[in-house]
């Protein structure tokens, strides 16, 4: 069992799949002999060589044009939109070609293709360079959607979203690149449409994604010497979504917490608190709260960042307030 950083892990992953598989092609801006701009591609080129992991031009619609071709005629490629915010020059080969091919040749050609990306904020990039955009993703029909919040999590779930037959955006947080975690020596696959109960309490249901995971765990551990003992559910994939595990552990505790990074408008836990209120309200023992980034552009500024994207101290408090209104 290794130590990897999130970024170490994928590549790790990326290289597990492409040994096993000579039909799994790479393209992107500076992933090559650069190692990507996030390193998240580092000795992929130099043991794959320029034909299997391909360099491109500062071309999100060119990437995902021949991203698409590749998947039509045979090959599995995995193509990196540097960052996230990046979907929107190339919206319409998502939303209108990728995610509806399939549906539209009556499963006559089929995508099997994964586009990667570096998501969220908490690294002072910006506004045009930090936004999360899992709730852009997960409202088109055709795509599915994974936000992994740890290294062993990257490994198995981007061998899944390789092997599956359908188009899959991998959202990467930015902000975990640097973290680190065990991963397990041979073969790591999972399964897409799984959450993950990361500690079970009686007293409430945090359920997180992405960034927020490590928060809510945080926030669970200061919680619970506060004598509030809560469950943390990380979500890891939003299209499949795993409602019966949420909706488990949100009945077991009869109230649930959403942690998110995206602004507050339309974001998944949106979806997650509709879902819950028609399947689970009478298990309910309060409102359901979600804790958000608010509707705004997210901050340069250091403070603002700081003050915009849900902390730990934030989750606390929201959690002590609710539970004891």
């Amino acid at each position: 069992m290794a130590q990897l950083t999130f970024r170490e892990a994928i590549a790790y992953g990326l290289a597990q799949e492409m040994r096993r598989d000579s039909s799994v092609v790479m393209i992107g801006e500076d992933i090559g002999a650069a190692g990507g701009v996030f390193k998240g591609t580092v000795g992929l080129f130099e043991e794959f060589g320029p034909v299997r992991v391909r360099d491109t031009p500062i071309s999100e619609q060119a990437i995902l044009g021949a991203a698409m071709g590749a998947a039509m005629t045979g090959l599995r490629p995995v193509a990196e939109i540097m960052f996230s915010d990046f979907f929107a020059v190339c919206w319409d080969i998502v939303a209108n070609e990728i995610a509806k091919s399939r549906y539209m040749t009556n499963g006559q050609v089929s995508f099997p293709l994964v586009i990667r990306s570096g998501n969220g904020g908490g690294l002072r990039f910006g506004a045009q360079h930090s936004q999360s955009i899992e709730n852009w993703a997960m409202m088109i029909p055709g795509l599915k959607v994974v936000v992994p919040s740890n290294a062993t999590d990257v490994v198995g779930l981007m061998a899944a979203a390789i092997r599956d037959p359908d188009p899959v955006i991998f959202l990467e947080a930015k902000a975990l690149y640097p973290t680190k975690s065990e991963v397990p020596d041979g073969e790591v696959v999972d399964t897409l449409g799984s959450a993950k109960v990361l500690r079970s309490g009686p007293d409430a249901t945090l359920v997180a994604l992405g960034a927020m995971v490590p928060r809510a765990n945080a926030a669970a551990a200061e919680l619970a010497e506060q004598g509030i003992d809560c469950t943390v559910v990380d979500v890891r994939s939003l299209v499949p979504l795993d409602t019966q595990t949420i909706l488990r552990e949100v009945s077991a505790t009869g109230r649930m917490f959403t942690v998110e990074e995206n602004p507050r408008l339309c974001g998944w836990g949106a979806e997650l608190s509709s879902i819950v209120t028609e399947e689970a309200f009478y298990d309910l023992d309060g409102p359901i709260v979600r804790i958000t980034t608010p509707h705004i552009p997210l901050p340069a500024a250091d403070a603002l960042e700081d003050m915009a994207i849900p902390s730990v101290e934030r989750i606390v408090e929201t959690v002590v307030k609710s539970l004891n209104s």
